[in-house]
């Protein structure tokens, strides 16, 4: 089958994958753009499965300081080169992950760190936001594992 490239431009549109990337999954769908974005997205599964064993060893210590000294940041981004480390946009990413940790005010580092009895009050809290829900208590308790 010919896959023009409208069809290759409207997936690129799509997906963000590239050309050649495009092309296979379509011809591979027979040209059907939707089964191609679930070629694409299966593909896009086993890529990342590839490169989860990948190591991390460059990467950016950012930091945020508040006005005032008050408030401060420190945090490791890690990536897989460094040219990716580099990047204007992967050091605005870090400080931007900086002001974010800032401004959630974390009382521990590690999840290890959190005490007991503050685990259980929020696990509380979430519960009593789903008590009127109609949602059975196994997902009442996944949704409660998942927030905290």
């Amino acid at each position: 089958m010919e896959i023009s490239a409208s069809q290759v431009k409207e997936l690129r549109d799509k997906t963000g994958a590239g050309f050649m990337e495009c092309k296979a999954a379509l011809t591979e769908s027979n040209g059907n753009v939707d089964q191609a974005v679930t070629v694409l997205r299966t593909k896009g599964q086993a890529k990342a499965e590839k490169r989860a064993g990948r190591s991390t060893s460059q990467g950016v210590i950012g930091h945020y300081v508040h006005q005032g000294g008050q408030v401060a940041v420190i945090v490791e981004v890690n990536c897989e080169s460094d040219f990716v480390a580099r990047t204007n946009d992967f050091q605005a990413l870090v400080k931007e992950i900086a002001m974010h940790i800032a401004a959630a005010n974390p009382t521990c580092v590690r999840r290890e760190e959190v005490a007991a009895d503050d685990l259980e009050t929020e696990q509380t809290i979430y519960r009593k936001q789903f008590e009127n829900s109609d949602k059975p208590p196994h997902v009442i308790e996944k949704i409660v594992e998942g927030k905290v």
